[in-house]
């Protein structure tokens, strides 16, 4: 058999960002999307850096061991953007994940860091292929949560493996797939899989049969749900060239690029309907410019009375006072757990202050030691991770204590080793044999006197 990809690749700003950090790729022989992080700065600026490492294999595509190759231009990507965010300090932090499928004829390498994701449908039936990286997956496969209640936790955006300026090596998930004509992956960033659920994107990738319709579709659902976040979705059908009928159109070899990768920073959003209308009556208008009325030269302008501008102006503190106290309260009602002085510690309120105000105030400092947490997790901690109540946040400080622990307990057993090696090889060294005694000296033989 010979295969192709038929592709479709969008990408949206959403309802609410301003620019768009994620980036996405739709090739002959490869599909990728990656979703940065680091800020208005830094996120576009990482994915890019990644999608156009990972292009060079739709041209240069590996005939042997695919997965090494997927595998090590995913990591040059890496060191690429390490190097950025040494030359540009402003960009300290800077990640992305990313999600990536290269084929070379009957096979599929398969590479996902992050919280991206893969999804594939065969035979009618769609499977998420890849498992997120996230705080709250990792509470789901401790037992700790259940599918329903990780998607409403508060949490659940926060990533435990990225790409990009962090204290540790990337662990890629690896894998090698077979192709087989009629299957449709479909690859997109949280913005859609966060908003979209599975059983939504299953009828969808089921029932929308081109990939343009199709990827058209799910990012209009995710705008519909309020489109938060950049939605990037990239959908590809396996066709067998081989078995094409007659005047059917083959797939296209011209590579698709969209979000930052394709320069289309700030861009509108392609949004419609009413979610849309009510996202734009949100947005603040720019003030028109102020007219006078025309009058003659020696007419004077009608008086107006200053009451009704005095009502205003007391109507328009009291409404900002009273924003300001509901701004406050809410902002009581929330948590956040940080690392300080060595310990994990709880906070009430939220991390900003307003002028001199602190919103917050510490309520907790836990028995946790913030130098056994891993470097990824450190980093997230030190950021701050933001909690809806008081049980969710002591849900993060024992999740944060297991690794902890789980550290602790490594370094005792190789100190243990350590201690049991230097003893076992203190009893294999003969001891010494210590020198012979001198004999002692003869006494002197008495003297008879005469």
């Amino acid at each position: 058999m010979s295969y192709a990809l038929r592709c479709a690749a969008r990408s949206d700003v959403g309802l609410v960002r301003s620019n768009n950090q994620d980036s996405g790729y739709a090739g002959s022989h490869l599909i990728a999307v990656a979703d940065g992080m680091g800020g208005h700065a830094g996120g576009d600026v990482a994915s890019s850096i990644v999608i156009g490492r990972l292009s060079q294999l739709d041209s240069e595509t590996p005939a042997n061991d695919i997965v090494a190759a997927l595998e090590e231009t995913i990591l040059d990507a890496n060191q690429a953007i390490l190097r950025r965010a040494r030359e540009e300090p402003q960009l300290a932090g800077l990640g992305t994940t990313v999600t990536a499928l290269l084929r070379v004829e009957g096979r599929f390498a398969l590479a996902h860091i992050g919280d991206s994701r893969a999804y594939l449908l065969r035979d009618g039936e769609t499977t998420q292929i890849t498992k997120d990286h996230t705080f709250v997956q990792r509470l789901m496969d401790e037992g700790r949560l259940t599918a329903e209640e990780a998607e409403r936790h508060p949490q659940r955006s926060v990533l435990m493996r990225v790409l990009g300026d962090v204290d540790s090596e990337p662990e890629l998930d690896l894998s090698l797939r077979p192709a087989r004509a009629g299957d449709r992956w479909m690859l997109c960033s949280d913005g859609l899989s966060g908003l979209v659920s599975h059983q939504t994107i299953a009828e969808t990738l089921r029932d929308v049969a081109d990939p343009d319709e199709c990827a058209d579709a799910l990012v209009q659902m995710a705008l519909r749900a309020g489109g938060p976040d950049n939605i990037t979705c990239v959908i590809a059908d396996v066709v067998d060239l081989d078995a094409m009928a007659p005047g059917e159109e083959a797939p296209s070899t011209s590579p698709e690029v969209v979000g930052a990768a394709a320069r289309t920073r700030n861009r509108p959003t392609s949004a419609s309907g009413p979610a849309a209308r009510a996202a734009a009556l949100t947005r603040p208008e720019r003030p028109a410019a102020f007219e006078d009325d025309d009058y003659a030269e020696d007419e004077e302008p009608p008086r107006r009375s200053r009451w009704p501008a005095l009502v205003a102006v007391v109507l328009l503190i009291a409404v900002i006072a009273g924003g300001l106290w509901a701004g406050y309260a809410w902002t009581q009602s929330q948590y956040y757990v940080t690392a300080e002085d060595g310990r994990v510690v709880v906070y009430q309120g939220v991390s900003q202050d307003l002028g001199p105000i602190d919103l917050s105030h510490r309520v907790e400092t836990t028995d946790v030691p913030s130098a056994d947490l891993s470097a990824v997790t450190l980093q997230q901690v030190e950021a701050t991770i933001p909690a809806s109540s008081r049980p969710a946040a002591e849900e993060i400080v024992d999740s944060l204590r297991d690794e902890a622990s789980r550290t602790q307990l490594a370094r005792q057993q190789q100190e243990e080793a350590a201690r049991q090696a230097a003893l076992q090889q203190q009893q294999a060294t003969p001891a010494p044999t210590p020198a012979p005694s001198p004999a002692p000296a003869p006494a002197p033989s008495p003297t008879t006197g005469g």
